[in-house]
């Protein structure tokens, strides 16, 4: 066979709907000596990055950890041990992965009550509410905080108290805003939480932060019947992530990808999380400015827009791929496409963690313009970069 030789990645800008930037500091922290998983000194960061965990979350569940795994395992971790065949689940769906926690409430053996809403807007509250009324027996209502297919940001503060008049636990999908957006889980009585780890809080892909408050523990341990997954099952994993002393074994942890995490944590404890979300905020206004300066459009309303990932809608017209291969070609600059529905409709640009920046913005905007300028695209040419720059001076 042909020699293989080692891999060297090109440098990019990541500016689509995930991975964000790394951190040169999470990057470094990755190339720590790795040690044994028991070890005590590795016991004492797990402590640590529960503590970190914590913070970004505005929690003091105990049981809140990381899944060995990226958020999909964590969405899967929540629906396994909080879901018994047969129980009915408001699955609230505007946007693609209101679709996969329908799909795993399929696969507990749960029943799926969808509440579905137009792609690009927020879920309804009052539908929600009609849903429950309807189906008295409702377990659970599972809903996407942040819809990363959209963009969109629905209220989770109102459709965790409504759930809770109906006597349901929540389970919210927090990938795209931990770290990014105003996320309060213990202020908004958030029953299970699941997020990721390469988005808002730039860490490498490949670990799951996931939260419980003493409801959904309660519903975990009286369970009539087993978790369906073995290495989801927190009844064995919570003796694992336990705090201090002696932790019963579970599985072997990825090392340094916990290393990862818990310096992307400590960033952001450094910068503060109010910090950090207007940061998100005003990164997001520049880039709004520059985009709509071009003549180009967002496909969510202002009301309902997310300031980490934003989706924009492009020039009649306009090959829409080859605009993202001259992007990533020329300028190694990524730039998401549509999912679902949405493919070939618009652009997802995220401003996410430590790509959420001044240059960044700059740099989208300019090779944007000198991009779509090019093929002939019907935009106003060469004041996306100094509207934003107004935003920012």
């Amino acid at each position: 066979m042909t020699s293989i030789t080692s891999f060297h990645p090109p440098v990019r800008t990541l500016m689509g709907p995930g991975p964000s930037d790394v951190n040169p500091r999470v990057l470094e922290a990755l190339a720590r000596p790795t040690i044994g998983h028991l070890d005590p000194a590795f016991v004492g960061m797990m402590d640590e990055t529960k503590e970190l965990l914590k913070y970004a979350f505005q929690t003091e569940n105990k049981l809140t950890m990381p899944v060995s795994a990226p958020g999909s395992a964590g969405m899967e971790t929540c629906f396994s041990n909080l879901i018994e065949p047969g129980e009915k689940v408001i699955v609230c769906q505007n946007g693609v992965f209101g679709g996969r926690m329908k799909e795993n409430v399929e696969r507990c053996g749960g029943v799926a009550v969808m509440v579905e809403d137009a792609w690009g807007t927020a879920v309804s509250v009052d539908k929600v509410e009609a849903a429950l009324k309807a189906n008295s027996d409702a377990k659970i209502v599972a809903f996407v905080h942040a819809e990363t297919s959209t963009g969109v940001v629905s209220d989770a503060q109102a459709l965790v108290a409504l759930a809770h008049q109906h006597d349901c636990l929540t389970i919210v999908d927090a990938v795209t805003s931990l770290g990014g957006s105003p996320l309060k889980v213990d202020e908004w009585d958030i029953d299970a939480i699941y997020s990721g780890t390469q988005k808002c809080l730039s860490c490498t892909p490949g670990i799951s932060p996931v939260s419980f408050n003493e409801r959904a523990i309660a519903k975990i341990q009286n369970r009539k019947t087993k978790v369906q997954s073995w290495f989801m099952d927190l009844n064995l994993v919570m003796d694992y992530w336990g705090s201090g002393g002696q932790r019963s074994y579970h599985h072997t942890a990825p090392v340094n990808a916990l290393y990862g995490l818990h310096e992307s944590l400590v960033i952001l404890q450094e910068e503060g999380l109010e910090k950090s979300w207007d940061r998100h905020v005003a990164n997001h206004e520049g880039l709004k400015a520059g985009i709509e300066a071009m003549g180009l459009s967002f496909f969510v309303a202002e009301e309902d827009r997310l300031p980490q990932l934003n989706a924009i809608q492009f020039p009649e017209g306009t090959d829409e791929a080859k605009v993202r291969s001259e992007l990533l070609n020329r300028y190694s600059l990524e730039i998401g496409a549509g999912l679902g529905p949405m493919a070939g409709k618009i652009w997802r640009i995220g401003l996410m963690g430590f790509a959420s920046n001044q240059k960044n913005v700059l740099h989208c905007l300019g090779a944007l313009d000198a991009v779509l300028s090019e093929m002939g695209a019907d935009i106003q040419s060469g004041k996306a970069v100094s509207a934003a720059m107004k935003v920012f001076s």
